[in-house]
C-alpha cells in the first residue's frame, strides 16, 4: 500500500475539515425557523436542510475539538424523537476554539452543510454539520446525554445496502435502515455520544495515534486476535476506528489482540481515513494480549526455502537495517532465496537521477551477516529513473538475495531496464534469455509501476524460476465505507493487465517445460480471492499457496481493522505436487512498532 504523507498527520487531527469546495449543496425545503437536531439529520445520509439556515437549534454540548483546522463542538438533543434512523447529535464547525464547554446547554443558529472529507471526488460519505454558527449559552454544568452503547447485539450482520443504480450506485438518498445494515446503524449515530466496552484491538496503533477495535469479538476472528477479511461479501461489521480528543502522546500503544478494557466514550465522527470513528474523550485501559512475533521452521537440507518480504522503502538513511536483518535470520530462518520489494536507490527519495541501489542492498547484507546469517549474494536490475512509481525519487525495485552456499544463480547477459526477457528451449528444458531479466518492461501495463524481475536458480541440480513482483497499489480505490456501494476498485484495471502479462510469461515457461518449477511471488497488492489472483493463476498455470493455510491464518497485512492478504507466493503445478510448506510469518502487520507494514511469506519445497 502507498505510504501516507505528513499531510495526513495534520489531517488526522481533524475528522471533517470544513471546506466550501467539499460542501454538497442540495435542494431542500423552505427555510425553517426552529428545528431539532434529528430534523436536520433526517432519515437519509443527507440532511433535508442542507444549504439552509436553521435557527435556535437546542442541545447539550458533549465534546469540543480545540485543535487542528476543524475546531468546533458536538452537541446533542436531550429530547429525542422515536425514530431510530435519525441521529440526535451533530457537529458545529466554529473555525476557531469554541467558546463553549461540555455540559453547556446551547442554542445554535447557522447553515447546514454536508461536508465530504477528502472532497467529493473521493467518493466518501458526507458529514452533516452546522457552519457559520451563532451560539447562545442557556445554562452550564448540565449532565451530558448518556452514550449509546455500540456492541455485538446492536450492530447488524449485514454491512451495507446496495447502492441506488439510478443515482450512480450511491447510498446517500436511501432511507436509513439501522436495524438491517451496519453502515446505516453507524450513520444513525453520527455526531452522537457513543461508547464501546472491553473492545479488542484489531489494528495496532499507528503513527497517527489511531487504532481499530471490534465490537464483535467472534466475527471472523483469527487465532492471534485480529479480524480476517476473507471475501468481498463477508465484511467485518464490528470494526470501528478509535482516535483521541486528548493529547496524542497519551494514546495507548496497542498491538492486535490487546483490549481497551472498561469504557471508551466520545462522539461518533466520520473521516476519509477510516470512515466511522469514535473520537474518544475517555479511553479504556489497555490490557496486553501478549502477542509475540512468529518464527518459521528451518528448511531441511533437501528443502529450498524461498521468501518474499516488502521492506517498505528501505534506503541507506533508515534505522531499520539491523531489525530487518534479525527478522530474516531469526524469524525467517535465513531462507535460501529472498525476494525483496521496495528497495530504494542509494540516496532514497532524493530525486537527482540516482538509480543504483548497491549501497542499500549491501548494507542489508552486511547487517544479515552481523546478525549471524549467511553472506547473501544478490541480483537486480536498476529501473529507468522515475518510471517505476513509488515514493518520488526513490526508484523502488525488487531484489533477489540468495545464499550461494545453498543455491546458485544462473547469470545470462542481456537483462537491463528496457529489454524484455524471453524463454527458450535448450536440451529439452526451459531457459531464460536473460537472467536476471525484466518481463515486458515496455508493456503499458507497467506504466509508472514496478516491472517484474525474473531469475533462474539451481538448487541441488534442479532449475527453479522465480519471478519477483510488486503490482500496482490500491491507491485511488473507494473505501469500504464509501457512499458508493459496492465501492469502485479503479486500481484493478492496471493490476489485472499486469497479472495477465505475468501469467503469459509463466505460460511461456510451461509450454517449453511442462514440469518446470516456477514461483511468482511478491507484493501483489490484492487478495487471494481477487480477480487479480485468478488472472495470475490462469487455467492452473499457478496457484496461490497461501490458500493452503486455514482461512483464519490467511493474512499478510492489516488495514482498517481487516487482516488481509496482499503478499503472495504462487506456484506452478510441479511445485504444488512437491509437498510444499507455506507460512505467513507475522512479525510486522499486527504490531505498533512494526519495521514494515507487510508480513514476509516463506515457502519450503523439494524441487
Amino acid at each position: 500500500m502507498p505510504s501516507r504523507s505528513t499531510a495526513r498527520l495534520a489531517a488526522l487531527t481533524v475528522a471533517a475539515v470544513c471546506s466550501a469546495a467539499s460542501a454538497v449543496v442540495l435542494t431542500s425545503p423552505a427555510h425553517a425557523d426552529t428545528v431539532r437536531i434529528h430534523d436536520i439529520q433526517g432519515t437519509t445520509r443527507l440532511s433535508p436542510y442542507a444549504g439552509q439556515k436553521v435557527t435556535d437549534v437546542p442541545g447539550i454540548v458533549t465534546a469540543t475539538r480545540t485543535y487542528g483546522s476543524s475546531k468546533g463542538f458536538w452537541f446533542q438533543d436531550t429530547t429525542p424523537d422515536d425514530n431510530p434512523a435519525t441521529s440526535e447529535g451533530i457537529f458545529v464547525y466554529t473555525g476557531s476554539t469554541p467558546k463553549v464547554a461540555v455540559g453547556d446547554s446551547v442554542t445554535v443558529t447557522g447553515t447546514v452543510s454536508e461536508y465530504v472529507p477528502g472532497g467529493a471526488a473521493s467518493g466518501g460519505q458526507s458529514v452533516t454539520e452546522i457552519t457559520k454558527p451563532t451560539i447562545t449559552t442557556v445554562s452550564t454544568g448540565n449532565a451530558v446525554p448518556a452514550p449509546v452503547v455500540i456492541d455485538a447485539k446492536s450492530v447488524p450482520s449485514r454491512y451495507t445496502p446496495q447502492g441506488d443504480t439510478a443515482n450512480g450506485g450511491s447510498i446517500d438518498n436511501l432511507p436509513l435502515r439501522p436495524g438491517k445494515y451496519a453502515l446505516d446503524y453507524y450513520e444513525s449515530l453520527e455526531g452522537m455520544n457513543v461508547q464501546v466496552k472491553d473492545a479488542r484491538v484489531v489494528t495496532a496503533t499507528d503513527r497517527y495515534a489511531e487504532l481499530w477495535v471490534t465490537v464483535k469479538p467472534h466475527e471472523h476472528r483469527d487465532r492471534r486476535g485480529g479480524t480476517v477479511y476473507g471475501s468481498y461479501d463477508s465484511q467485518n461489521t464490528g470494526r470501528l476506528q478509535i482516535q483521541s480528543l486528548g493529547a496524542t502522546a497519551d494514546f495507548p500503544k496497542a498491538n492486535v489482540g490487546d483490549t481497551l478494557t472498561g469504557t471508551t466514550t466520545g462522539p461518533l465522527d466520520f473521516n476519509q481515513y477510516g470512515g466511522y470513528t469514535l473520537v474518544a474523550d475517555q479511553i479504556g485501559t489497555l490490557k496486553s494480549g501478549g502477542l509475540q512475533r512468529e518464527t518459521t521452521k528451518k528448511q531441511t537440507r533437501k528443502q529450498l526455502a524461498v521468501a518474499t518480504y516488502n521492506v517498505e522503502n528501505l534506503d541507506p538513511s533508515d534505522k531499520t537495517f539491523d531489525q530487518h536483518a534479525a527478522a530474516i535470520v531469526n524469524n525467517l530462518q535465513s531462507p535460501d532465496i529472498v525476494s525483496l520489494e521496495e528497495i530504494q536507490d542509494d540516496n532514497g527519495a532524493t530525486d537527482d537521477g540516482t538509480v543504483d541501489a548497491s549501497v542499500t542492498v549491501n548494507k542489508l547484507i552486511d547487517a544479515i551477516v552481523a546478525a549471524g546469517g549467511p553472506k547473501y549474494d544478490w541480483r537486480s536490475i536498476d529501473p529507468v529513473n522515475d518510471e517505476d512509481g513509488g515514493q518520488p525519487g526513490g526508484n523502488i525495485r525488487q531484489v533477489f538475495l540468495f545464499n550461494p552456499e545453498r543455491v546458485s544463480f544462473v547469470d545470462r547477459a542481456g537483462g537491463d531496464s528496457t529489454t524484455a526477457v524471453g524463454v527458450v528451449k535448450e536440451h529439452g528444458k526451459a531457459q531464460l534469455t536473460a537472467s536476471p531479466g525484466r518481463i515486458a518492461p515496455a508493456d503499458a501495463a507497467w506504466q509508472d509501476s514496478r516491472k517484474p524481475l525474473a531469475g533462474q536458480f539451481v538448487f541441488r541440480g534442479k532449475t527453479v524460476f522465480v519471478i519477483a513482483n510488486h503490482l500496482d497499489s490500491k491507491g485511488g480505490d473507494q473505501s469500504l465505507a464509501s457512499q458508493y456501494q459496492p465501492p469502485t476498485r479503479s486500481s484493478e484495471i492496471q493490476r489485472h493487465a499486469q497479472a495477465t502479462v505475468v501469467n503469459a510469461f509463466v505460460k511461456d515457461i510451461l509450454k517449453v517445460q511442462k514440469n518446470a518449477d516456477v514461483l511468482a511471488l511478491g507484493d501483489m497488492n490484492d487478495f487471494e480471492f481477487s480477480d487479480t489472483t485468478k488472472i495470475l493463476e490462469g487455467r492452473g498455470e499457478l496457484w496461490s499457496a497461501i490458500k493452503s493455510l486455514p482461512r483464519s491464518e490467511r493474512y499478510t497485512y492489516d488495514y482498517q481493522g481487516n487482516s488481509q492478504v496482499l503478499d503472495q507466493i504462487l506456484i506452478s503445478p510441479a511445485v504444488r505436487r512437491d509437498s510444499f510448506q507455506y507460512d505467513s510469518v507475522h512479525i510486522n502487520s499486527e504490531f505498533n512498532d512494526q519495521i514494515s507494514d507487510h508480513d514476509p511469506q516463506v515457502l519450503r519445497f523439494r524441487p
